[in-house]
């Protein structure tokens, strides 16, 4: 089992993922405030929210009186971005593109990068590519806060298989571990009628030593770690690895 290339390309369209869930959307006014008071931006700050998807993190920011970009690649998530921002009646400027390729120079206060949004290409120069960028989007002294998985819970709680009841489908996955990362298979399986639909990714998997050292390799200095967006010390039984960086 081996992802793709270009994996992502077909993987983020809401007829087969979509990382805005009912579940997803509650939390994130609460992840958004945790964001706010590490990066404690104020009002007009600029803030680049990179692979911002359908923008339920992006919206809050907006909300609280930041200038904020949504950068991503997927055009149906950005369109429903807007729409989520029109319901709220915020602003957001939103661009769509490929996150190695960002063009953005000394234009932000701060960016995020949210719910492991990173670490998908099968080469690392493209991961490094991806905070070169970021790094030189940033202001001099700007801030950096990434969410991903943490690769060493994966790695010490790995299972090969599994599967959960979503309600309208079954949702299978099995997953190879290699030295890099994972490589996925997820499979949705109807209930009632329609058809079985599989997708393979890959993620790239990051400890905190491997994240720091591709944040400092990139010019972005790490400040803190937590497991979670409550503040909760990073460790290997939490599943998030949230960083806080700064522009050299």
């Amino acid at each position: 089992m081996r992802a793709a290339k270009d994996w992502h390309k077909g993987f983020f369209r809401n007829s087969f993922y979509n990382p805005a869930s009912e579940a997803a959307v509650e939390k994130a006014p609460a992840e958004a405030a945790f964001v706010q008071r590490k990066l404690k931006l104020k009002k007009g700050a600029a803030l680049l929210d990179l692979c911002c998807g359908p923008g339920r993190h992006a919206v809050e920011f907006a909300r609280k009186g930041l200038a904020v970009t949504g950068y991503d690649y997927s055009g149906e998530y950005l369109k429903e971005a807007a729409g989520r921002a029109a319901k709220k009646k915020v602003g957001l400027r939103l661009v769509r593109g490929d996150m190695r390729k960002l063009k953005f120079r000394s234009e932000f206060d701060a960016a995020v990068n949210l719910f492991t949004s990173f670490g998908y290409f099968l080469k690392f120069s493209d991961d490094m590519r991806t905070l070169k960028g970021v790094a030189r989007a940033l202001r001099p002294g700007g801030l950096f806060l990434i969410d991903i998985i943490n690769g060493a819970c994966v790695k010490k709680n790995f299972r090969a298989n599994s599967w959960c009841d979503m309600g309208d489908y079954y949702h299978l996955e099995q997953a190879e571990l290699t030295a890099d990362g994972v490589h996925n298979a997820w499979t949705r399986v109807p209930k009632r009628g329609g058809k079985t639909a599989s997708r393979t990714f890959f993620t790239r998997l990051y400890d905190k030593k491997r994240l720091g050292a591709a944040l400092c390799s990139a010019g972005l200095k790490p400040l803190s770690f937590w497991g979670n967006f409550r503040g909760a010390p990073l460790s290997d039984e939490r599943n998030r690895l949230i960083c806080l960086a700064r522009k050299a």
